[in-house]
């Protein structure tokens, strides 16, 4: 019998920790709780007092801002770690070490080290009444032993949700990014927008230094409270830092910015979007922050480097060529007014389908309103989750929301895709965006990959 290669047998021991997670209670039902985090991390030393930490929490942009501030420090040549969530196609994406997917073999070493001291804290909530450590929580935990096993000079960590109670918040920021708060995962976090900003705000610790994105007044005014009381600095955009300009350009933009402590003018950025470009303008305030206190200015050559080897994936990514594909995490309507307006500025095509999933805790109608302006033809299909919307019930609604004669329904995401590419196919300039959800995202980018559509 054929022994597996060992890279095989790394790949099934990295697959195996994403499916002991996987047992655990979801990323859709966090406990409002700190104390089974800290105690697992106790056991452990303390992993996440060996690093200095920057941590982003908002409702869209966390991603793209977190890999943006790890790639300049990187250019700065700091050892980097970096927790984004959710991944989009292996687990592997999440833990991040010197700017690559940690490694099965290290991920799944990690992941045997904690084992005991995760099963003690899970004995003890067991019984207390309490449910185990979930799925995040012990991400969180392996997350914070990779990094000091690695070690790293600094981690950027995303909260997960929220913000007060969420696991990540364990660690205490140097730095605090706060990206653009808006209505979302109402149901744990508030009905409204001050509420959700209150509890963003918890992740302010002590003499933290701040930085935010532009924010309504009433998530300004949480920010600014949670700042005072901690007796932190907060730096605002527009006032304290801003983006001067953006200018499209060949596979991204072209933007100048007025940080904390110094401007930086004709950046190449190469992604997509003026809320990237925003994004990035944020990120540049934060590592000014972390660096120098927000008193000195960057170098302008690693600056460069820093933005100039920054991805961002998922977030309107090219997946496919002949006819163009696209992806975009987009799944809650203020990232869907974000990527309508960056397909009007940024592309020119004639026509544009979206294939498009939704989860039952978003505003399914605000997503499709946002985006219809920009859109010919909905092709309905399903992520592959508990939490989907039924297709049928989804295109029934976007049909109801824009029209019979604009919404296909498809059993399958790869149907969607096949159909969708052989309508753009037919002429030279039309494209497919693939939408709504992070898990149909994904799904789209492994068959793209495995279909080779970036190949002409």
């Amino acid at each position: 019998m054929n022994q597996p290669a060992p890279l095989d047998a790394f790949r099934e021991a990295g697959d195996a920790v994403f499916a002991e997670l996987l047992l655990r209670v979801g990323e859709a039902q966090p406990q409002p709780r700190l104390a089974p985090t800290r105690r697992a991390l106790d056991f452990l030393g303390d992993p996440q007092t060996s690093y200095p930490i920057i941590h982003v929490a908002g409702t869209n942009g966390k991603t793209s801002t977190s890999r943006l501030v790890e790639s300049i420090v990187r250019a700065y040549g700091l050892r980097t770690g970096l927790l984004t969530s959710p991944h989009l196609v292996r687990l592997n994406e999440r833990i991040v070490i010197d700017g690559a997917p940690i490694s099965d073999q290290i991920l799944a070493a990690n992941w045997a080290d904690i084992q005991p001291y995760l099963g003690l804290v899970d004995k003890e909530l067991e019984a207390a009444g309490e449910v185990p450590l979930t799925f995040f929580e012990a991400l969180t935990v392996l997350a914070f032993a990779c990094f000091a096993d690695a070690p790293v000079d600094v981690a950027v960590i995303e909260v997960g949700m929220g913000g007060e109670w969420d696991s990540t918040n364990v660690a205490d920021g140097q730095v605090a990014v706060f990206t653009p708060i808006a209505l979302d995962h109402t149901l744990r976090l508030g009905t409204t927008v001050a509420e959700i900003a209150r509890t963003k705000s918890g992740i302010i610790k002590p003499a933290a230094s701040v930085v935010s994105a532009a924010q309504s007044p009433e998530v300004q005014a949480e920010l600014d409270r949670a700042a005072e009381l901690s007796e932190s600095t907060l730096a605002r955009e527009n006032e304290g830092f801003e983006l001067l300009s953006s200018t499209i350009a060949v596979g991204g933009q072209v933007i100048s910015v007025r940080g904390l402590a110094g401007t930086y003018n004709e950046l190449f950025l190469p992604l997509y979007g003026t809320h990237q470009a925003q994004n990035a303008a944020l990120a540049i305030a934060a590592v000014e922050s972390f660096l120098g206190a927000g008193s000195q200015a960057l170098v302008s050559d690693l600056l460069a480097e820093g933005l100039g080897s920054a991805t961002s994936p998922g977030r309107l990514q090219l997946v496919g060529i002949e006819p163009t594909v696209l992806v975009d995490a987009a799944h809650n309507p203020h990232g869907a007014t974000a990527l309508a307006a960056a397909l009007e500025a940024y592309f020119d095509f004639d026509e544009i389908a979206v294939v498009v999933g939704i989860l039952a805790d978003k505003d399914a109608q605000g997503i499709v309103a946002a985006l219809a302006p920009q859109v010919d033809r909905f092709y309905v299909t399903e992520p592959h989750s508990e939490r989907a919307v039924r297709m049928d019930d989804l295109a029934d609604n976007i049909a109801e929301w824009t029209s019979d004669q604009v919404t296909f329904r498809f059993d399958d995401l790869a149907g969607a895709l096949d159909s969708a590419r052989e309508w753009a196919a037919e002429a030279p300039k039309r494209a497919v965006l693939v939408t709504g959800s992070i898990v149909l995202v994904g799904e789209a980018i492994t068959l793209a990959a495995a279909g080779e559509w970036m190949e002409k």
